[in-house]
């Protein structure tokens, strides 16, 4: 009898500990595309301060600017104590040009494989149609190096890109000479500054999306000591179409990104939340999102 028991006892339990893990995934939800863009987190204490911030906010990705400041073992080894990922990190052009075999080893070095060109200084902007297709190609270049490395570049945007040349955006034009290689980072509030509809770019670049910058803009005349910016839904922008329109577009990750924040954590947690749930409505929000 109690050699019976005893195995019904062992048999449950095995059951248990099978059925443990799939019932704490359906309970938490499934893990959502999100990430944070760090520059975001820039004055909001140490680098360690920082990936806590995101991690509270049940987040478990960034983008990185840069080295941030760091070395890559110790940059790795706080991303490893929150539970954090860097999915892609900001590189300025110039580095890219001069040490590519050294951008690409830290890279590797903290898990990283998408590289984002973040933005052109004022000399290195091209100011006609042959200017775009120009740097095209030499990002389409560079970006046949880092897809050699088993790593991909992508191109993040401001809005004097989206300066019209005869029908062509100086973006299209860029992704145009580049070829296939080069991915996108489209920044829907710098889009919609430009005057043009994010949903109508996100179509038109649909074959190469890396990402987005989930960020938001507030309206015209407001919250101008946050650079006019606004946490992600809580703005101007159109959210009930943006998203649908970068699904089809097939983005892989929407990066909270805001330029100015008056309380980075707050615009995070706030931006984090209403991703979440527009993205799947049936994963819980901030204080059950958290683990």
């Amino acid at each position: 009898m109690k050699n019976t028991l005893a195995r019904r006892t062992a048999t449950l339990a095995l059951l248990f500990l099978v059925v443990l893990p799939a019932f704490a995934r359906e309970a938490t939800g499934p893990q959502q595309p999100i990430a944070v863009q760090m520059y975001t987190l820039r004055n909001a204490g140490s680098l360690d301060q920082q990936l806590k911030i995101v991690h509270d906010a049940g987040v478990h990705a960034v983008e990185t600017v840069g080295t941030q400041n760091v070395g890559a073992a110790e940059l790795k080894q706080l991303l490893d104590r929150y539970s954090i990922k860097a999915i892609s990190s900001h590189v300025q052009l110039a580095d890219l040009r001069n040490d590519l075999d050294g951008v690409v080893a830290f890279n590797r070095s903290i898990g990283n494989a998408t590289l984002v060109v973040p933005y052109l200084t004022e000399k290195e902007r091209p100011t006609d149609a042959a200017g775009w297709t120009a740097l095209g190609q030499e990002l389409g270049s560079i970006s046949k190096r880092v897809r050699a490395e088993g790593m991909r570049l992508a191109y993040h945007n401001h809005d004097f890109e989206l300066v019209d040349f005869n029908g062509r955006t100086g973006l299209e034009l860029l992704f145009a000479a580049a070829g296939p290689d080069l991915q996108t980072e489209l920044d829907l509030a710098w889009v919609a500054r430009a005057g043009l509809d994010p949903a109508v770019m996100l179509e038109k670049l649909r074959d190469r999306m890396f990402a987005v910058h989930a960020k938001d803009n507030a309206p015209k005349g407001q919250a101008e000591d946050e650079g006019g910016f606004a946490a992600v839904g809580q703005g101007v922008l159109d959210w009930n179409v943006i998203l649908p329109a970068a699904a089809g577009a097939g983005v892989q990750w929407y990066i909270i990104e805001h330029d100015q924040p008056r309380d980075p954590a707050k615009a995070i947690q706030t931006g984090a939340d209403y991703l979440r749930q527009h993205l799947n409505p049936t994963v819980p929000t901030s204080a059950n999102a958290r683990h």
